[in-house]
């Protein structure tokens, strides 16, 4: 996607380019990465603030909830650890209420 929105501009771009530049933001925890979303496409974020993700089976859109506890855990998981923490991934799978209303309309066609 990002190479696709960037190729027209930039006529040099490589997606080697692209994906290069990802795995260095994510190495510098400005970038997130989520994998797939059932779409077999990897996935970033560039939120980095403690969140959780949903995913979308069926459509593979992914998207953001704030979540109080997620924050608390961060700072749990700093206190005990030492670590430098630059980033979490709290990643749920599941279905979005559009797919879900698809899959009832479906079930009543048959």
């Amino acid at each position: 996607m990002i190479y696709d929105e960037l190729k027209p501009r930039f006529d040099s771009l490589s997606l080697a380019t692209v994906y290069n530049t990802l795995d260095t933001l994510v190495g510098l925890g400005v970038v997130n990465v989520l994998g797939h979303a059932g779409d077999d496409k990897v996935h970033y974020d560039a939120d980095t603030e403690p969140h959780v993700n949903l995913a979308c089976i069926s459509c593979s859109r992914i998207i953001d909830i704030p979540s109080e506890h997620v924050t608390h855990l961060d700072s749990e998981i700093t206190a005990a650890s030492g670590y430098k923490l630059l980033g979490a991934r709290v990643l749920y799978y599941g279905l979005c209420p559009d797919c879900q209303k698809k899959q009832e309309k479906a079930k009543r066609k048959q």
